[in-house]
């Protein structure tokens, strides 16, 4: 197995410098050592101290300095504490953020990248990539979704290419920066039992002194990424979006939190869909705290909002992605569920509630409340991603495609049980309020299949293919499968011995061929072997390689994806 040969110097040289000037950084852990693998991978000397407080900002007042000296000591104690018994693997950063999903120093833009093969004339304009990837070493729990958000950018125009990637500056990262170490409690890896209310507890107290401003929202936006109105929005479920300008000379900037002009002023998850008749984005917000625990709302193609309608829930629930069709939305309400109480009783509060039945709602896409909503029960059902649905006038159903997970929250609390996610089919009748449900790969074929799409242009109307990661070994994606939704047929691309990849993310041809399948996969692949990354364009008609571009830097394993063209990225905002 290779070594790792990249250090994470993840704050630029300048701003180290001027730190390590004035206050000497003793960490709790120098490095992490991956359960795993033999790579070792250096974060920057910027965790908190055990024997002293970090920089502290010029304008903390002497109240404020001394406040956060005293938090500082409390926090060593918490560290202490955690760090005596051992962190379950979905906690755990040497698990988590190990080998290739380790984090990667920001890089200005590479151009005149080497391309092996012929770039597709379609394939002009820029694919972006988001993923997680933590500006400071842990220093307790840490989950991959908590890592702060990276866009990775591949411009392509023939067969010139250029590369750059930049951390989204949130305002929690923009914060954190200036004071030199981690300050926001990590939702998932920190808030668990009681050591999570301590630090709830510890983050308000901060708070209200004016150590840290949480006003602005607490997001990483490091999930999803969207073109919308000329606009490049990154997101995560847990704030507003951010968005994202591309430059002219193909670099990333972060323009800010987007509220589209003041009219959003909750969360946005990190899957809105887009129409691609009628130009406008259909989105959701849930809340984990108070009612109304989930509110659905549009966006006109030129970006005004609708009104919010709230759907009434019982209890919080994890919606991190739902669906639409030509009419309507479909809402999974699932049985992931927030219950913010099981920390005091040493749990976590995101959990699996075995006595909660999955359901789905139908809403109109126009509806201005939430009373004609359909809810028809989906027993045992968890879809952490919906790839598509569609009406069927015929029968009165609503046909939805999505990977049914299970164990249900296996990628957020540890278990025995070794995670499925079945590629399913699951028919929802409006008239009799009854669905089924069907795997759409023969039990003999069956392989973990999570992350992916159909053909955008068709998003909302019946597909008949769907590309998706061969998530195997998990949490690793060893190719992509394209399946045919009917027959269950499946084509697959593997990226060879020790080569991962990630999304694969489809992008249609512009050509009048007709065919749903005419198009490109696109993904990026790292070699475990050479440790060197590059971006594969694979002809989905004939699952055969196009072209191979190769990265100055390695990406490390991310989430999802987006490609805009170059006419579209001149109409920019």
């Amino acid at each position: 197995m290779a070594t790792n040969p990249y250090t994470s110097t993840l704050l630029p040289s300048s701003f180290s410098k001027s730190y390590n000037q004035t206050t000497k950084f003793v960490t709790i852990k120098p490095s992490i050592k991956c359960a795993a693998q033999q790579s070792l991978l250096h974060f920057p000397n910027n965790t908190i101290s055990t024997t002293q407080h970090q920089h502290q900002p010029f304008q903390w007042n002497l109240l404020q300095r001394a406040a956060a000296t005293v938090f500082d000591m409390f926090e060593n104690v918490l560290v202490s504490h955690e760090t005596e018994t051992p962190l379950p693997k979905t906690s755990d950063p040497h698990v988590q953020i190990c080998g290739n999903f380790a984090p990667v120093p920001e890089q200005s833009v590479k151009h005149n990248l080497t391309v092996t093969g012929t770039v597709p004339d379609c394939v002009n304009g820029v694919y972006v990539r988001n993923g997680a990837n933590p500006l400071f070493e842990p220093v307790a729990g840490h989950h991959l979704f908590d890592g702060d958000g990276m866009v990775h950018a591949v411009t392509i125009d023939g067969n010139s290419v250029s590369y750059s990637c930049k951390l989204t500056e949130t305002h929690r990262l923009v914060q954190e920066r200036e004071i030199g170490r981690p300050m926001f409690p990590k939702a998932i890896g920190e808030l668990h039992g009681h050591s999570g209310v301590a630090r709830l507890a510890l983050f308000y107290a901060r708070s209200m002194l004016g150590l840290v401003d949480h006003s602005k929202g607490m997001g990483v936006a490091n999930a999803g990424l969207i073109y919308f109105n000329n606009r490049l929005l990154a997101m995560s479920e847990d704030d507003l979006p951010y968005q994202i300008r591309i430059t002219g000379s193909s670099d990333i900037e972060t323009v800010g939190r987007y509220d589209f002009s003041k009219q959003l002023n909750s969360t946005m998850i990190a899957h809105p869909k887009v129409d691609p008749v009628t130009g406008e984005m259909f989105a959701l917000s849930y809340d984990v705290v108070q009612k109304p625990y989930l509110k659905y709302f549009k966006f006109s193609k030129s970006g005004e909002k609708s009104p919010d309608v709230e759907i009434p829930l019982d209890m919080p629930t994890m919606m991190h992605d739902f669906a639409i069709t030509e009419n309507y939305v479909v809402v999974p309400d699932q049985q992931v569920v927030f219950k913010l109480q099981e920390m005091l009783k040493g749990g976590s509060p995101v959990m699996y509630d075995k006595n909660k039945m999955s359901r789905f709602g139908i809403l109109s896409k126009n509806a201005e409340n939430s009373d004609d909503m359909i809810w028809v029960d989906s027993p045992e059902t968890f879809c952490f991603h919906l790839w598509n649905a569609w009406e069927e006038p015929e029968t009165n159903e609503v046909v939805v495609i999505g990977s049914c997970m299970t164990p249900a929250d296996s990628i957020f609390n540890e278990c025995d049980e070794n995670l499925e996610s079945v590629l399913s089919e699951i028919r929802i009748n409006l008239t009799t309020r009854k669905s089924t449900k069907r795997a759409i790969l023969q039990e003999s074929d069956q392989v973990n299949l999570e992350a992916g799409m159909v053909n955008r242009n068709m998003l909302g109307r019946k597909t008949r293919y769907a590309y998706l990661a061969i998530a195997e070994p998990w949490p690793k994606v060893s190719g992509f499968a394209k399946v045919d939704l009917l027959t269950g047929e499946t084509k697959k691309f593997f990226y060879g011995d020790e080569r991962y990849g990630g999304e694969p993310f489809f992008l249609p041809n512009d050509s009048s061929s007709g065919r749903e399948d005419d198009g490109y996969v696109l993904s990026f692949v790292h070699d475990e072997k050479t440790w060197k990354s590059e971006l594969q364009i694979i002809n989905a008609t004939s699952m055969e390689m196009e072209a191979s571009i190769r990265l100055p830097s390695r990406v490390p394993y991310g989430f999802h994806g987006t490609f805009i063209s170059s006419k579209d990225l001149a109409q920019q905002v």
